[in-house]
């Protein structure tokens, strides 16, 4: 047992002097970029303000990015709260991953070189930002709960580069000319499904005889909160960065998929479960603001509901009967049943832009090559990760808390 122990020590702390280390890295790298990029930025947004360009609509972009950060952090943050006895855990989780997602990509995409780089101070490049923090908050789904504090940081830093590389590859390189994704069903949401897959797989050996996720009526309704806060703001997330012209059909588009998404949640977990599963009400609901992301700025209204409707079916149908096969083909647990809820009906979303795009083969091939590459660096990720250790007590806060009279929901 001694010796068990003074292991586990060893590896917190070899885990916490890479913390350490990689903030000192980052501090380093922020005030490199500070000294050689000031000049220019101050320069750069001089001359905008004095062309007064795009500065009333950057305004109003600015209020969806904030509706975004809600949904980053209390959206995603209280959405999985559903386990029980983890909810410190999952919160705290989440505002460290956003943490590191967003100036991990502004500086990254702003050291990119020419055709890659995106200016640091612009909210184009801010709202691109929350998009990679969305996609690791979807990622970190699958092993939330098994992951110690630190592994969820080291996670957001190899997460960050490996979503730059696929959205270079899909949007920018012009290997896809035509990609039709506008609301990031493919991009963003699979790609996040598939990387949380592949760091799971091949896991479940080292934590089927632990502790298993549980959820109760507080925590449930806890999640419930976070999926309302996602529903209502989701119009923001995918119509943030369309065109002027194209953002009250993509706000109408998103609440019409979602309200389809929403009724066939409840249709199909009363035939396939005989009574209302809470868990797919607070999940599938959302699938329908997934699937329509690709198309959102191009379906019509009554297009966009069938859509939603087909995505919540198939949400459903994910949590009730696929998900235990998944977990079995890739022997590893999905905490959150991110393949479910964003893996297939972001799939579903990419598909349907088939119909859209002036080259089928293109939008089959982006998303192909989305989920390989997701699933291929987040099995790599994964291996990674797990070199720093093991959760001494899977979905519980008691092993890095200080809970005192304060403990997580019973």
């Amino acid at each position: 047992m001694s010796a068990n122990v003074g292991t586990g020590k060893s590896k917190s702390g070899n885990t916490l002097l890479f913390i350490i280390l990689a903030f000192v890295v980052g501090v380093a790298v922020l005030l490199m970029l500070t000294l050689n990029n000031s000049a220019a930025e101050g320069q750069a947004i001089a001359e905008t303000s004095a062309k007064g360009l795009g500065t009333i609509y950057d305004s109003l972009k600015y209020e969806k990015s904030i509706h975004i950060l809600a949904m980053l952090l209390i959206g995603f943050g209280f959405l999985m709260v559903f386990v029980r006895k983890h909810g410190f855990s999952s919160i705290t989780a989440t505002f460290l991953v956003v943490s590191v997602a967003l100036p991990l990509y502004m500086l990254l995409k702003s050291f990119g070189g020419e055709g890659f780089q995106l200016s640091l101070v612009s909210i184009d490049s801010f709202i691109l930002a929350e998009f990679a923090a969305a996609s690791l908050l979807i990622a970190i789904g699958a092993p939330l709960g098994k992951l110690k504090m630190d592994q969820y940081l080291i996670m957001a830093a190899l997460f960050i580069p490996a979503y730059i590389l696929n959205e270079w590859i899909i949007l920018e390189s012009g290997f896809f000319n035509g990609f039709v994704d506008a609301g990031g069903s493919v991009v963003i949401h699979a790609f996040g499904a598939y990387f949380g897959l592949g760091v799971v797989a091949n896991t479940m050996s080292k934590f089927e005889n632990g502790p298993q996720a549980e959820n109760n009526a507080v925590s449930n309704q806890f999640c419930l909160i976070g999926s309302m806060v996602l529903w209502i703001f989701w119009p923001s997330f995918t119509s943030a960065l369309v065109a002027p012209e194209q953002v009250v059909l993509t706000a109408i588009n998103t609440v019409f998929a979602l309200c389809g998404a929403t009724l066939a949640t409840y249709v199909f977990t009363r035939i396939l479960r005989g009574k209302i599963e809470i868990e797919d009400m607070a999940n599938a609901a959302l699938a329908g603001g997934v699937a329509i992301g690709s198309v959102c700025n191009l379906a019509t209204p009554g297009l966009a509901m069938l859509i939603g409707i087909v995505a919540g079916t198939v949400s459903t149908y994910g949590y009730a009967v696929i998900a235990p096969k998944v977990e079995k083909l890739i022997k590893g647990t999905d905490t959150c049943g991110v393949h479910n809820l964003h893996g297939m009906p972001g799939v579903l979303g990419g598909l349907t832009g088939v119909f859209f795009a002036a080259n089928a083969g293109v939008q089959f091939g982006g998303v192909a090559v989305t989920i390989i590459l997701a699933f291929t660096l987040g099995k790599v990720s994964g291996v990674i990760i797990r070199l720093f250790g093991q959760k001494e007590v899977p979905f519980s806060d008691e092993d890095e808390f200080l809970l005192g009279h304060s403990g997580a929901i019973e």
